[in-house]
């Protein structure tokens, strides 16, 4: 491809929930790394709940959109989507654009992957196929530029805090898990007495999953300690506090948040929750066969590996299949 190309646009597609979107999001900023491209985000909805429909059955399929939605011509030259919200587009996009843009979707879509261009799912879904990548984890928005920049923003906040300064990324209810108040009292002492041996500090953020009682919880044990237990309130320091960390604990109900933290190449350690999930335990296991994440064992411990890359290698893939097709 010339370097003088013209500008991608790409759509960064979802329903707006943040760990949906940030996929997206992510996926996109590393392909406009590697050239030059508008990103636009667009946080779609349905009307009476018709994006459940198969996109059969709901022939007004633009029509039915909330508005805000902001869906309609010119289409993109690359459409990158998650979620089951986006799947009646996603499908049809093909068909809408007159073939000429290049549909991509994040996560597993759970219906024939025919109508993509290209689909990357997390390897622990098992998910094959010729327009298939698989990667560890999701794709995500963290870059070292990224981090940089973040630090700076906080550093003044951030850079008298002792060391190992420990940032402590907490997620909660899921399908799958759950934080009741006895787990998370149970953790907080425990991440309190690690914290507090090491001589070090934490860097707290909760997710909109962490429950309210497990919250307040978790910030009346951590707030004792040197550090910064985010109060929601302000900018989010969350790319700050991964960039500031010297090791990274991370619940482990989030594929985000665990591939956020290895794409550091900071020591993760894994905050077990009440309940189990076969594929979470297949994404665990790939993280530690990596060398990125151990289970949390009560203490705080250091080794290296290389950091996890794979929304770059995603972006690189997906560059080359759209070149090959235009």
């Amino acid at each position: 491809m010339a370097a003088d190309a013209p500008r991608l646009n790409i759509w960064a597609v979802s329903d707006g929930r943040a760990g949906i979107e940030a996929q997206v999001d992510g996926l996109a900023q590393a392909v406009a790394r590697l050239r030059p491209a508008e990103i636009v985000i667009k946080r779609i909805g349905w009307r009476w709940g018709l994006g459940r429909l198969p996109s059969r059955l709901n022939p007004g399929l633009l029509a039915t959109l909330t508005p805000g939605s902001g869906l309609h011509p010119p289409w993109p030259d690359i459409w990158i989507a998650a979620g089951r919200a986006t799947l009646p587009l996603s499908t049809r996009l093909r068909r809408l654009s007159g073939g000429r843009t290049f549909v991509v979707q994040t996560q597993h879509p759970r219906q024939p992957i025919k109508a993509f261009d290209l689909v990357v799912p997390p390897i622990h879904d098992r998910l094959t196929g010729a327009n298939v990548l698989p990667i560890v984890g999701s794709p995500n928005r963290l870059s070292p530029a990224q981090l940089a920049a973040e630090l700076e923003r906080f550093r003044d906040k951030l850079e008298s805090l002792p060391r190992p300064r420990v940032a402590v990324i907490v997620g909660g209810a899921s399908k799958a898990f759950g934080l009741p108040a006895e787990r998370a009292a149970r953790m907080g002492r425990e991440v309190a007495e690690a914290v507090t041996a090491s001589g070090g500090s934490v860097l707290v953020s909760f997710t909109r999953r962490t429950p309210q009682a497990a919250r307040e919880i978790l910030r009346a044990e951590w707030a004792r300690l040197p550090g910064v237990v985010w109060d929601d309130r302000g900018d989010n320091p969350y790319f700050a506090f991964l960039a500031a960390a010297d090791a990274i604990l991370v619940t482990e109900d989030s594929t985000n948040l665990a591939t956020e933290a290895a794409a550091t190449g900071k020591p993760v350690h894994v905050l077990a929750l009440e309940g189990r999930s076969e594929k979470f335990d297949r994404f665990h296991h790939d993280l530690r066969e990596r060398g990125s994440a151990r289970p949390f064992a009560g203490r705080l411990e250091s080794w290296d590996y290389t950091p996890l890359a794979e929304t770059d290698r995603a972006a690189a893939e997906l560059l080359r299949r759209y070149d090959a097709r235009n």
